[in-house]
């Protein structure tokens, strides 16, 4: 399948539109985040190019005034990919490959790739192989133009199609024997699972990149890999933690993102059994982004496609370190206030007063707040250990030095 790569930065340029869905601004939201997904990717953006359209061109996505601005640029800096910020249908980047005659890749892509480069078990690397598999197939056309037969003459026709459709039916063939071995790995986790005993299990989520790895290492005392990086962990990790004196099992998943494509959700669907079959989930929040409501909601999102939106959960607020929020000057009557100008203080005013005890401010990398951290978590688990075993009551005390 696709090898792990290595690539010193390549360069590319990504692509964005405008319509009723995404205004300017969200459009701005999105490629930064893109431009992240290179830079963990292996490359580095020289130029965004943003078209204002209603309706994406059947052919090529973007109009052709554009595609054209864009075939220059490329053309004269030696581009090596081209980036669009929404999938691109197979026909779409068929087009737009023969056009520019370059990479053509789209958020799916691009994240898949990533996947790929950081998935280091057996486990990870079967589920990111699937789902570039299943990515791949209808765009199996595009992929033959060594072969392409279309053009007629002498010497252009033979086995081109046929080519193609062996092609296919390898790649299904493929497919079908990575969902096989998909569940019987899956077998083996439930059984893990299941001998893990009775104690409660706690479960780390939120976007990628917000900390849930750094904090994994602080509370359990582990080494999981962390990196300031997207997608930095892909291979669920699971510790028995003690706090105080209450044992618990602490799960670190995979990070979520906006327009997670459906191929990893499909596939890292069993890796997200951690989270279903937890007791409590920990939302671990990056407070520092400027996106961070946004965050909690496609997590949300995520969750409840899961059927895990209900369990009890924690926010934890992490980051708290690097929050800032931007000032206006006393006299300064014309620009509008908004949640960028909140203070901490002042968020914690807002919906978060709603949450109740629920709540956590805290900064994993400088350990502030985890004292608080540890005496939230652990009344929560011992509330849920106490309901499951009331006779252990007394084992486990209301109050106790936690640090």
């Amino acid at each position: 399948m696709l090898e792990k790569q290595h690539i010193d930065h390549e360069q590319a340029v990504l692509i964005g539109v405008i319509n009723r869905g995404q205004n300017e601004e969200k459009v701005t939201e999105y490629l930064d985040e893109l431009e992240f997904l290179t830079y963990t990717a292996g490359g580095e953006v020289t130029k965004r190019f943003v078209q204002r359209v209603e309706v994406p061109n059947p052919r090529t996505y973007i109009g052709s005034g554009k595609m054209k601005e864009v075939e220059t640029y490329v053309k004269e800096h030696e581009i090596g990919s081209v980036i669009f910020d929404d999938e691109l249908t197979p026909a779409q980047q068929n087009n737009i490959e023969k056009l520019l005659r370059c990479k053509i890749l789209d958020r799916t892509g691009l994240i898949l790739d990533i996947f790929a480069q950081r998935a280091q078990t057996s486990y990870a690397r079967t589920q990111v192989e699937l789902a570039q598999y299943e990515y791949l197939l209808p765009r199996l056309t595009g992929l033959w133009t060594h072969l392409e037969r279309q053009r007629g003459g002498i010497g252009m026709r033979g086995p081109g199609e046929t080519e193609i459709e062996t092609d296919r039916r390898i790649v299904r063939d493929r497919i079908s024997l990575l969902k096989k071995k998909l569940a019987k790995i899956d077998k083996q986790m439930e059984t893990q699972r299941g001998n893990r005993g009775s104690l409660v299990r706690v479960a780390l989520v939120g976007y990628t990149n917000v900390g849930k790895s750094t904090l994994m290492n602080v509370i359990s005392k582990s080494d999981v890999f962390a990196e300031n990086k997207l997608f930095a962990t892909l291979d669920t990790t699971v510790r028995k933690v003690v706090i105080g004196n209450l044992p618990f099992l602490l799960s670190d998943t995979v990070g979520f993102i906006r327009k997670l494509p459906t191929q990893l959700v499909e596939s890292f669907k069993s890796t997200l059994d951690e989270v279903r079959e937890a007791d409590l989930l920990l939302h671990v929040v990056d407070i520092s982004h400027p996106q961070f409501e946004e965050h909690i909601d496609s997590v949300n999102q995520i969750l409840d496609e899961i059927n895990s939106a209900e369990k009890p959960m924690i926010m934890v607020f992490n980051k708290i370190d690097q929050y800032s929020h931007e000032t206006l000057d006393e006299d300064d009557l014309v620009t509008e206030r908004t949640s960028r100008h909140f203070t901490m203080e002042e968020w914690k005013r807002t919906w978060m007063q709603r949450l109740g005890d629920n709540v956590l401010f805290i900064s994993a990398l400088n350990k502030d707040n985890l004292d608080e951290f540890r005496s939230k978590v652990y009344h929560a688990v011992r509330e849920i250990h106490v309901s499951r075993f009331p006779y252990n009551n007394f084992l486990y005390p209301e109050n106790l030095d936690y640090g």
